[in-house]
């Protein structure tokens, strides 16, 4: 049972979490051309397509840690250290996720279809399209390096027996 809770769990991260990650590094220089250019229609349609990535995407990386909790359970390392520091990470990569890159895309969607968006929690500040794009370029390197982190955490695991 363990190996396949492993496979669903590894599965799931390479299915999931990285199309996110791509379409995530992928949207900001896509939304800066739209936004460059107003009469593109493509470069809005691309901007569109790279956020329903990342949401749709996002929802199914929820299946990642409900199989790695089943994978660690049976493999009994629910209390090592660098579980808990890749759970940690796990939960600060999805709350950058949730609460910057996927509204910044958002906002930054809304000001190319020509209504006055805001962003950031209580909104008032338009959407500065050079501005909102390298803000959400960094929020998006962010997620990247904490997955990249949690990843290597998984392969590593200091103090396993695997000789690694």
């Amino acid at each position: 049972m363990t190996t396949f809770l492993l496979a669903v769990h590894v599965i799931a991260a390479i299915v999931a979490v990285g199309p996110v990650t791509v379409a995530a590094s992928m949207f900001p220089p896509a939304a800066r051309r739209a936004l460059g250019a107003p009469d593109d229609a493509d470069a809005r349609t691309t901007a569109r397509l790279l956020h329903r990535v990342c949401r749709v995407y996002a929802v199914v990386g929820v299946a990642v840690p409900v199989f790695g909790f089943g994978t660690a359970n049976a493999m009994g390392v629910l209390g090592d250290t660098w579980l808990i520091v890749s759970i940690v990470l796990t939960a600060l990569a999805a709350g950058v996720l949730a609460l910057l890159v996927l509204p910044r895309q958002s906002a930054v969607l809304d000001a190319l279809g020509g209504t006055v968006a805001t962003e950031g929690p209580g909104g008032g500040m338009p959407v500065d399209g050079r501005a909102a794009t390298v803000r959400l370029a960094m929020s998006t390197g962010i997620f990247n390096l904490l997955w990249a982190t949690v990843t290597v955490l998984m392969i590593a695991r200091p103090g396993s027996t695997t000789g690694v």
